[in-house]
């Protein structure tokens, strides 16, 4: 049997490891020792650079594998000054553990290694666990949670459901898990017109009315008024940029970018479409070019409410006292590559000190945190 882990003291630990996006800081190294003490099977599947663990305890190809996602690396710290502790000190003081990571994610991924390692010697023999931790999820996640994916499919290895261990609760422990995403898609437009003196607009074609126009359409317009569990798509102007100094000449270009945050009514490609009709509207009426760039971080996603979404809710309200919301609010997270693979719930703290300066969590909340996977472990391989 082994040794009970103790998540708060891992935290710290972990917190110690400087692994600011690119750089592993010893976090993965870390975890690997402690699971592979408990009889996990190790893998480093790093990609490109980044840094990667896979890890498994039970067997392969087992009918029932419960996976658990997370991360170490972190977001800068910005100006160490404007600290009052250590960024990468762990710092205990009132009840809280200090550091950058302390509530996103370390303390989670603490707290489902803590439960995973105190589930060896009681896995049914038709169970296995499976941790799979990047260190770029901070980063462009291009070869983190995807790149294990990858390989697991290489691998034939495979996760029956899976939990990510993010911060989901905006304000009280246990008030909100999240059974779904919205998608992300950013848009780049360059308006190009002919330059010219300010003095004699009619001889310039100023691509400038033509964004403003093109600005206004789009954020004016209703994408939608949400769905069963979505709330209402958004879109965000969020730069126009010019750049020029002088107050006599037309500009011959003008960039902007927008951002769109979309429920399950759309898709990226329904989006982009939408956006290339509105650009060419707006180069027609004025006579401009209209250049258009998209990226699509996420679609959409939604894990519909089932026996699994249940074993959430139920293990958070036994450990917390508090039924969780299901909801699918907030940015994008890893899940969005894992929901491809199998079913995906997120689960974690409070989340409201992430990347700020003195980012920290409250011990007792990881313990709590270890006891609501513990719950779900006991409940899955009943």
């Amino acid at each position: 049997m082994t040794t009970p882990v103790d998540p708060a003291a891992l935290t710290a630990d972990l917190i110690r490891c400087a692994s600011v996006t690119p750089d592993e800081g010893g976090a993965l190294v870390l975890l690997q020792g402690l699971l592979s003490r408990a009889g996990f099977s190790c893998t480093r599947v790093d990609r490109a650079g980044t840094p990667n663990l896979f890890a498994r305890l039970g067997p392969k190809g087992a009918a029932r594998s419960f996976g658990f996602n997370g991360h170490t690396d972190v977001v800068p710290v910005g100006n160490p000054d404007d600290w009052r502790f250590d960024p990468f000190g762990a710092t205990q003081e009132g009840g809280r553990i200090y550091g950058r990571g302390a509530c996103d994610m370390k303390s989670g991924v603490a707290a489902f290694a803590a439960a995973a390692v105190d589930m060896a010697g009681n896995l049914p023999d038709d169970g296995a666990i499976i941790l799979t931790i990047t260190g770029d999820e901070e980063g462009p996640a291009t070869d983190g949670t995807v790149a294990l994916l990858d390989w697991m499919q290489t691998k034939g290895e495979s996760m029956s459901v899976c939990l990510v261990g993010e911060p989901t609760c905006p304000n009280t422990m246990g008030e909100m898990i999240k059974i779904g995403r919205r998608g992300s898609l950013s848009a780049w437009f360059t308006v190009t017109g002919v330059q010219g003196h300010a003095a004699y607009p009619h001889r310039a074609r100023n691509p400038l009315p033509a964004m403003a126009r093109l600005m206004d359409r789009l954020a004016s317009a209703t994408l939608d008024q949400g769905s069963a569990h979505f709330d209402p798509s958004t879109l965000a102007v969020v730069t126009i940029d010019t750049g020029n100094p002088a107050t006599n000449v037309i500009p011959a270009q003008t960039r902007a970018c927008v951002n769109i945050r979309f429920n399950d009514l759309h898709s990226g490609a329904s989006l982009t479409e939408w956006l290339r009709e509105q650009a060419d509207a707006v180069a027609a009426e004025f006579g401009v070019q209209i250049a258009m760039e998209t990226k699509l971080s996420g679609e959409s996603f939604l894990t519909q409410p089932g026996p699994f979404t249940q074993m959430v809710v139920d293990a958070v309200a036994a450990e917390t006292g508090q039924t969780p919301v299901q909801s699918t609010s907030g940015g994008t997270s890893d899940a969005r590559f894992i929901k491809d693979h199998c079913p995906v719930v997120e689960c974690g703290l409070v989340g409201q000190s992430m990347h700020q300066v003195d980012e920290y969590v409250d011990i007792a909340h990881i313990h709590a945190l270890k006891g609501i996977y513990a719950r779900i472990l006991n409940a899955y391989f009943a």
